[in-house]
């Protein structure tokens, strides 16, 4: 009796702390599409030790092509242009750059490539931003789509073009 007590107090923690975010620390972002364009999609950020995994699942892409993506330093998607979300998330002061590159911005990734369909599944490991609070915290930051490929070295912030998606990173 005492034994099958023991079991299900166990099972109820275990349960209890599935229910509050026992994984790892985590945050979201639904993107929408800006005004006149199609793209959308989910990101979802995992912390993991020091680095951060960007998993991202979008549509309503131009097909068979590559698309600038960033985190951008305001969580502000309220223009219909993207253009409130700000500049690149950039908290160590860092030029555009690459995105192998620990000499860059925080907000700058690899870009998006489509399919025939215009579908993108994406995922990208970082450790110049993390999901906790501070400074180089990216909850409450935006993540943007832009039209064109990011070419990863005109300044401020890789030539990519207007923003076509944009969505606010809250913690999951």
């Amino acid at each position: 009796m005492k034994q099958s007590m023991l079991a299900v107090a166990v099972a109820a923690v275990v349960a209890g702390c599935a229910t509050m975010g026992g994984g790892a620390p985590g945050a979201a972002s639904q993107l929408s599409a800006t005004k006149g364009n199609t793209a959308s999609g989910s990101v979802t950020f995992t912390q993991r030790g020091d680095k951060v995994v960007i998993a991202a699942s979008l549509s309503g892409l131009k097909p068979n092509a590559e698309h600038g993506f960033h985190v951008h330093e305001k969580g502000d998607c309220s223009s219909g242009d993207g253009m409130s979300a700000g500049g690149h998330f950039n908290p160590r002061a860092k030029a555009h750059a690459y995105y192998g590159s620990d000499e860059r911005h925080a907000g700058d990734m690899p870009n998006i490539r489509t399919d025939a369909g215009g579908n993108a599944s994406y995922s990208f490991e970082t450790d110049l931003f993390t999901v906790a609070d501070g400074p180089a915290g990216v909850v409450g930051k935006a993540v943007v789509i832009h039209r064109d490929p990011d070419d990863y070295k005109s300044q401020p912030a890789g030539n990519s073009g207007p923003r076509i998606a944009c969505g606010v990173v809250q913690r999951s």
